[in-house]
């Protein structure tokens, strides 16, 4: 079967149903859905494969079961074409028609639409009309001024695909969310400052706390006298690398470095972690949207450029209900309003000085940012259910970091004071077992010498309890998962241990297997006596590589029934932001079954243990509120919890 830029149709691996499993299913139909674009197929089916797609990807059930009790059709989002389909790829491992699909798309027709403003439909007509299939002839096409003259497309087009080519080699369009946010925050504070600038707030899929982040947005208000000036004083800000459009109320970016506050800080990270990641150039760049609108219109936009798409979706329609109409400009009451559209629609608008009183003309609660995706929250805050979520001022400590005794670059005292200074109770050391070696370089702490940095732990100690310092250490270790399930050390070892974090290292056998396997010998893992903790679940590195197949809810079932018995098992929320690893739409499930969340940096340095913010975005954004996660209990607790 072809292979179109990386896609290709999963094969079966194993000799007996499930062949496919769930996550497999829903990437192949988010693959399709671009594909049917690219090949003009009615939008109708297009949709269709997307909305399958995402049924599957927050199916909490087994699917196998749900396709043998033919309930496939039950569930939202998946009609009986797609259902049938789907149920040939668990039971028969094979797809129906979609390899013809596959094959008859030329391979870079699908990079070409990572060009923004060059979606598939585009990319389909370039294709039909100048036999344009890849990145070099679009720009030799664009370079010749054969684009300019095509019907709808014209000499802006043109230059606009010349530039997103460019942006294209040098960066591919989205940023993890501390780089996002550090550019984002910067530009914010900017234009904070401007003398009349009323608000100035960051909206979009970093308001949102995404974890990784596409284009900035941000909106400003600002009474229409003072719009002008202010759209000039920003147009002369230090970092602005190339002005995309600029208008009466809307201006296009492009930020380079110099925008930011401060360099971004290139932490320590462990060597696995560092061997798959690019460092983002000092050449590269983001791109920002800058809206301005009145202080009336304020709310309306940011909580429209907030999004998500779907949450808005959600929110028309529940105005709709309500006999009005809300749109980026205000709420406003359907049969005034007729048929006009935009700002003219909204000129009777209710007044609304916040998004809360949006809300709350909607009889709703006010719904954090952060849970704006359309999981559950237009229901929970119609029905007073949303939760009180975690705040970084929660967290008392965490468990997983590292000191220079494996592959950190902090020792242990110097990383015991940086938790100090963040007025935490406690820091849970956790290096390297022995068997992680890389590139020939044993990593992690041989048996025979783990036994001294518990001497220096329990020194440490020692002296905190002395000088009445309310703050303790414990020693646990980053227990490499073995390609058979097992932990890594002598039990006795494990046993000696304040903590044990299972994580699995060398993804090179588990991401070649299928995802029963490497669920089983996971769940063999976590059922040690000794497991304590699930370190960077599934192995991903955002931008860098794909987790290891994996059933996850499967995975929180199981540590859900040793919860039940009183037997502490929590799964990390890796809080590097090159992992976030657990994924946010796992976090709601694990709270509603009684596992524990653990929000742990990861750190390699002294810096590293800030990384913890980004976890608690990431917490939030899974619904998490303060006694859903372990390491917002006090030292006590967590003696007693590990049984120390």
């Amino acid at each position: 079967m072809a292979s179109i830029s990386g896609w290709s149709l999963p094969i079966p691996r194993t000799t007996s149903p499930p062949f496919m499993s769930k996550t497999q299913i829903a990437t192949t139909f988010e693959q399709v859905a671009v594909l049917l674009e690219l090949d003009g197929a009615n939008r109708f089916k297009v949709i269709a494969y997307q909305n399958a797609s995402r049924a599957l990807a927050t199916l909490e059930e087994d699917l196998l079961l749900v396709v043998e009790e033919n309930r496939i059709t039950d569930i939202k989002g998946i009609g009986k074409g797609i259902g049938g389909l789907i149920s040939e790829a668990v039971l028969h491992g094979s797809w129906g028609s979609l390899g013809e699909l596959y094959d008859k798309i030329p391979p870079g027709l699908i990079e070409m639409t990572g060009i923004p403003s060059l979606g598939p439909k585009r990319v389909r007509l370039l294709y039909e009309e100048l036999n344009i299939d890849s990145l070099e002839k679009l720009k030799i096409a664009c370079e010749n001024n054969n684009i300019a003259s095509l019907q709808g497309f014209g000499a802006k087009s043109q230059e606009k695909y010349l530039e997103g080519i460019e942006l294209l080699h040098r960066y591919q369009g989205r940023s993890r969310m501390d780089i996002g946010l550090a550019y984002g925050h910067s530009l914010e504070n900017k234009i904070s400052k401007i003398p009349n600038v009323l608000k100035a707030q960051l909206a979009g899929s970093a308001r949102r706390m995404r974890e990784t982040i596409g284009d900035l947005d941000i909106v400003l208000s600002a009474e229409i006298e003072h719009q002008e000036k202010i759209i000039n004083q920003i147009m002369n800000f230090s970092g602005i690398a190339d002005v995309k459009g600029q208008g009466t109320s809307k201006i296009s970016l492009i930020l380079e470095s110099e925008m930011l506050a401060e360099p971004i800080i290139k932490k320590e990270l462990d060597f696995g972690l560092s061997e798959n990641i690019s460092e983002r150039s000092l050449n590269s760049t983001i791109d920002a949207q800058i809206r301005i609108v009145s202080p009336e219109a304020f709310p309306f936009t940011l909580a429209y450029f907030t999004g998500s798409k779907e949450h808005n979706i959600r929110m028309r329609q529940r105005a709709i209900d309500k006999g009005l109409r809300l749109n980026e400009f205000g709420l406003f009451s359907e049969k005034e309003a007729g048929d006009k559209i935009g700002m003219e629609a909204a000129k009777n608008t209710l007044i609304c000085n916040t998004e809360l009183d949006i809300y709350k003309n909607l009889d709703m609660d006010w719904v954090a940012p952060e849970l704006r995706e359309d999981m559950g929250e237009i229901e929970a805050s119609l029905q007073g259910l949303l939760p009180n979520l975690i705040k970084i001022d929660d967290i008392k400590g965490a468990f997983h970091n590292h000191t220079t005794s494996s592959d950190g670059a902090a020792t242990l005292e110097e990383m015991a004071n940086h938790a100090l200074k963040l007025g935490w109770e406690y820091l849970g050391i956790a290096d390297h077992s022995e068997s992680l070696n890389i590139g020939g370089r044993q990593i992690g702490i041989p048996s025979d010498e783990i036994i001294n940095q518990s001497i220096e732990i329990n020194k440490l100690n020692e002296y905190y309890q002395n000088e009445n310092i309310n703050f303790r250490l414990f020693h646990g270790s980053e227990c490499d998962i073995l390609s058979n399930g097992k932990l890594d050390y002598p039990s006795e070892i494990r046993n000696s241990l304040s903590h044990v974090i299972g994580s699995v290292h060398a993804l090179g056998s588990w991401r070649n297997r299928d995802e029963s396997t490497n669920t089983e010998l996971l769940i063999k893992a976590i059922e040690d006596p000794t497991f304590t903790i699930l370190g960077h679940p599934t192995g991903r590195i955002l931008q860098g590589r794909e987790g290891f197949p994996l059933d996850m809810h499967s995975i929180l079932r199981t540590m859900a029934e040793f919860n039940e018995e009183g037997i502490l098992k929590a799964v990390e929320i890796n809080a590097s932001p090159y992992r976030l690893d657990l994924d946010w739409k796992f976090c709601k499930y694990a709270k509603e079954i009684g596992v524990p969340i653990c929000i742990n940096p990861d750190a390699h340095d002294t810096n590293g243990l800030n990384d913890i913010w980004y976890g608690t975005q990431i917490a939030r954004k899974g619904w998490l509120e303060s006694n859903d996660v372990l390491n917002t209990k006090s030292g006590d607790e967590i003696e007693i919890l590990f049984g120390k």
